[in-house]
């Protein structure tokens, strides 16, 4: 980093005594291997354990890494009771750790890399599908207002505004022709459902691996990285999260997992799990739903390897990994849309 941390955290230190209640020094930084977005870090000092997240080095994408917007909503987040860490200072000064950040409190529990949670017993797995399952419902819940996030995004017409924007950041960041992708656009264009009116906050990248569990019990502590979170529509964060049934399970998926057998919901059953705690009939237009969330999540990952190439990645090999298995993701999204669309 450019002014030394972790190396050297006097800076750091310095910043978090004057403006984090309770901190003492010396600080020391150890970066996670995960954040490939913003890099995060685990901060040890005598006073206690912190998670510091910051803008990644160079020049950025325009409205990406927004880690003021992610300190807002977490603070709004402690006052709605939603499981999500407790936002302790924003740093808005890039001299102190080379980029803007903010520091978090720490949260013990358990990660589960791998959403086949090859790790548990067969019982528990549903368990904890259920876990997530409850805490979508709840945030989609949420009364935005009286979180203070009335103006965290604009309301309505969500799809068709993501479609645009993440076209846009694509095209930036486009390294190679991907036909299948191209082509999706296309077809997403064509078929942008129309507004019904519903308006939520939403996540943005609601998957397993963002969340930490109870170590003793199938109860969700926090959902982290909320980079993407925004006023949006609510079935975004369902039909992303249902994405994962059919991507490979070395791409963090469940594709090929005998779900029955291992104990797993079925995406219809969890589907149904989330209709029923939101009041629903029922989800419409779920082929475009299911083909919008691969599409975003390859707009990112676009972005995620060309930072690699750049040289700003925060893990270049992870990064360089998600680039090589775009091309999968826009064959499955475009399978999605031949079987059903």
């Amino acid at each position: 980093m450019t002014s030394g941390f972790p190396e050297d955290a006097r800076a750091f230190d310095a910043w978090a005594a004057a403006h984090v209640e309770g901190f003492r020094g010396p600080s020391r930084a150890t970066k996670f291997p995960t954040g490939q977005s913003n890099p995060t870090y685990l901060v040890e000092a005598p006073s206690g354990r912190y998670v510091l997240r910051r803008k990644p080095p160079g020049k950025l994408l325009k409205s990406a890494h927004m880690i003021e917007r992610e300190y807002r909503v977490l603070r709004a987040l402690e006052g709605a009771g939603f499981p999500a860490p407790r936002a302790l200072a924003l740093c808005e000064d890039g001299g102190v750790v080379g980029t803007a950040f903010y520091l978090m409190a720490h949260v013990d529990g358990r990660i589960f890399w791998n959403p086949a949670l090859p790790e548990l017993e067969r019982e528990e797995r549903g368990k904890i599908f259920d876990a997530m399952n409850e805490g979508l419902a709840k945030l989609h819940g949420i009364d935005v207002a009286a979180a203070g996030l009335a103006d965290f995004g604009k309301p309505g017409s969500y799809f068709a505004r993501q479609l645009q924007r993440w076209t846009e950041q694509y095209r930036a960041s486009e390294t190679s022709a991907i036909d299948d992708m191209d082509r999706l656009i296309v077809w997403l264009g064509r078929h942008v459902p129309a507004d019904d009116g519903r308006v939520a906050l939403v996540h943005g990248d609601w998957r397993i691996d963002n969340m930490i569990f109870d170590a003793q019990a199938p109860r969700l502590l926090a959902v982290l990285d909320w980079e993407l979170s925004t006023l949006g529509h609510p079935f975004a964060d369902l039909a992303y999260q249902c994405m994962y049934w059919r991507m490979p399970n070395a791409s963090n998926g469940l594709g090929g997992i005998d779900r029955a057998a291992e104990g797993i919901p079925t995406e219809a059953e969890y589907v149904a799990a989330y209709c029923r705690r939101a009041g629903l009939d029922g989800i419409a237009d779920w082929t475009f739903l299911i083909a919008f969330s691969f599409f975003r999540i390859i707009a990112i990952a676009q972005g995620v390897y060309k930072r690699a190439l750049d040289g700003n990645a925060s893990n270049p090999e992870r990064a360089r990994e998600m680039g090589a298995g775009l091309p999968l993701m826009a064959k499955l999204a475009m399978e999605e849309v031949a079987r059903n669309g």
